[in-house]
């Protein structure tokens, strides 16, 4: 098996054409006619996710987040990212990312978030403008209505939250909008929806007054929001290739702590 021929099946899977203009998503770095020896799947794709795709000898890399987003002007040994290049075309290892593309699809990073939430009639937020079944974000029921208290203490327990930052003021929750990641920009979408509450992340001060209490708002933080893209990402390769191993990286956390 060649890394092109899983690079392949993520490009049929995960369809890259589906990311934003401004993303980054695909086959980055590495040797598509390189053997395949195991794909070490992570959000992000940093010093200590490299050392362990080479520990575990996995030459293929498979994130959430590009690699490689702005651009690199230089491939040198004077920043960290250019000196993971350099040791991954030395070690010959490949790295591919599925983006906003997984963000968009229906049972991508929003879908399996509703799935932990236990929403129920989930639709996109905001289609993409020639499909009501691809987009950003997505709104759900939760099968009873039940208190605000009790919604957040369950968010909180299924997404092993360490904390939430709310605005708004509601004593019952019944739909739910979400958007993994930075979603400020469907405040509004959310609201027009007819949301109770809107889980997402990368808040500002004055993105909470934009609700005017209409609508719970909630910062449940980035990586937190976005941590079960791991696991489709991962499920979908063991799926389909039984013929080398695939693992989820042990050592990838958020890179934000809390005291």
């Amino acid at each position: 098996m060649k890394n092109k021929e899983v690079i392949a099946f993520l490009d049929n899977r995960f369809h890259p054409e589906y990311q934003e203009d401004y993303d980054n998503s695909g086959f980055l770095v590495g040797d598509g006619e390189s053997e395949c020896t195991g794909v070490l799947v992570a959000l992000d794709l940093t010093s200590d996710v490299l050392r362990e795709a080479e520990r575990l000898g996995m030459n293929l890399i498979v994130t959430h987040h590009p690699f490689i987003f702005g651009g690199l002007k230089r491939i040198t040994d004077r920043s960290e990212a250019g000196r993971m290049v350099m040791e991954m075309v030395r070690q010959g290892v490949a790295t591919y990312a599925a983006h906003t593309n997984l963000d968009n699809l229906p049972d991508g990073v929003n879908g399996i978030l509703c799935k932990k939430l236990g929403l129920v009639g989930c639709t996109i937020l905001k289609p993409i403008a020639q499909s009501v079944n691809l987009g950003a974000g997505m709104v759900g029921e939760l099968e009873q209505e039940t208190s605000t208290e009790e919604f957040l203490r369950m968010v909180k327990e299924r997404l092993s939250l360490p904390w939430i930052r709310l605005s708004g003021n509601r004593e019952s929750v019944k739909k739910v909008a979400v958007c993994g990641g930075s979603g400020a920009f469907l405040i509004s979408d959310a609201i027009n929806s007819g949301a109770d509450v809107y889980l997402t992340a990368d808040l500002k001060y004055h993105d909470f007054q934009r609700t005017e209490g209409r609508m719970l708002l909630a910062d449940i933080g980035h990586y937190e929001s976005e941590q079960f893209a791991k696991e489709i990402i991962y499920n979908a390769i063991l799926e389909k290739f039984c013929n080398f191993a695939c693992r989820i990286s042990e050592c990838q956390q958020s890179v934000v702590h809390y005291i």
